[in-house]
């Protein structure tokens, strides 16, 4: 308390500065409102992976609310892709520390996320506990072709970024490689990061070698029970690495999830669905793992390990992109990773196209005949949209 001021005075002075500060607070409040039920909307509707749930924002905070230009929302777009994690959801995060600073990041963010988890958590729990193993099974065998034709589809969109000259088609020769031998996936995006900079730096490739040593993983045929300690560090560790696309989490969870003898490949293929068709960001397959592997609480540290690194990256998008811009180097590295991501999604693609055609020792005509309707319905929407911009 001022002693210049009676004390009457002084709490008349308090109560001033009090009224004075309310407006700012109510504010602040009206703009973690707006946040939340706009990005809570998206989180419920925004059926169709991370390139609709941009289109999405961008008709919403561009067009009609008018909260930043397009240039600057294409500039948040590449932004995201710099860092790991799941573009679309830090796309949202990164527009709520635009409108309301650290508070709208973590507003924004939880609300586009928490919808799609309590979703998924729904369709897990009828999995487990309602649904037959024949129900499974049938449902599988027609959703499971078209999720291939979509990641199919996305991949073949992916291959116009990720490679672009002969040094890409270099860097994914690389990273094929090196993953038929068995060497980790994490191992092998470093390496042809290492080696893309190598090579853009120096113009020469004499300079490449061998990174990583092979991993030879051993088959088991009785699934393990991690605790929910160690679920939660396998999936921070993928949401803090996980690089170029959220189809690329088909790699990770492949091997870390897959051959760690958590679940079997034919519970990753329902998880990739369910991520796949259910609103929200794709990375809530890892929800649905969770789910499966210990209820609602392996849900929740699943959800909260994969999702939890992107709310730190959201709020360092700005320096990522000064850095990219001053570094050649640093640019170089991150070229490298999203080819070599390309390479991997080839290579587990291939592995479940295994597990989704065939039916025992012969092809499923079913699984197939609904894979090619699907691709061809994606790619002619495509190119119907692509006539429509000429």
């Amino acid at each position: 308390m001022r002693p210049d001021l009676p004390a009457d005075d002084n709490l008349e002075a308090g109560d001033t500065a009090g009224r004075q500060s309310e407006p700012g607070l109510a504010r602040r409040w009206a703009l973690i409102t707006e946040l939340v039920r706009l990005f809570g909307w998206l989180g419920i509707i925004g059926v169709g992976g991370p390139v609709a749930h941009v289109a999405m924002m961008r008709r919403r905070v561009v067009e009609r609310k008018r909260w930043l230009s397009d240039d600057d929302f294409m500039r948040l777009v590449g932004a995201c892709a710099l860092v790991p994690g799941p573009n679309s959801t830090e796309m949202a995060m990164a527009l709520g520390a635009r409108r309301a600073g650290w508070r709208g990041l973590v507003a924004a963010g939880a609300a586009f996320i928490v919808p799609a988890f309590a979703i998924v958590c729904a369709i897990a729990f009828l999995y487990e506990d309602v649904l037959t193993s024949a129900v499974i099974a049938d449902a599988r065998r027609l959703v499971v072709p078209i999720v291939a034709a979509i990641v199919l589809d996305a991949l073949w969109s992916l291959r116009r970024v990720a490679v672009r000259d002969r040094l890409d088609v270099l860097t994914v020769v690389i990273a094929l490689a090196t993953a038929v031998l068995g060497v980790p996936e994490l191992l092998v995006l470093l390496a042809v990061g290492v080696a893309s900079l190598l090579l853009r730096t120096t113009g020469t490739s004499n300079q490449l070698g061998v990174f990583g040593v092979p991993l030879v993983v051993p088959f088991t045929t009785q699934l393990v029970v991690p605790s929910l300690a160690k679920l939660f560090l396998v999936f921070l560790q993928i949401g803090s690495v996980i690089y170029g696309s959220g189809y690329v989490l088909l790699v990770f969870l492949d091997s870390e999830v897959v051959e760690r003898g958590w679940i079997t490949s034919e519970v990753l293929l329902d998880a990739i669905s369910v991520g796949q068709f259910t609103p929200g960001p794709v990375f809530t397959t890892a929800t649905f793992i969770g789910w499966h592997i210990a209820g609602i609480a392996g849900a929740a540290v699943a959800t909260l390990g994969i999702f939890g690194p992107s709310f730190v990256f959201a709020g360092l998008i700005d320096r990522v992109v000064a850095l990219s811009q001053r570094s050649r180097t640093f640019s170089a590295f991150l070229r490298g990773v999203s080819s070599g991501s390309i390479a991997l999604m080839v290579i587990v693609i291939w592995r479940l196209a295994g597990e989704a055609f065939v039916d025992g020792r012969s092809m499923d005509r079913v699984a197939v005949a609904v894979f090619v309707v699907a691709l061809a319905m994606i790619r002619g929407r495509a190119w119907q949209s692509a006539g429509s911009v000429r």
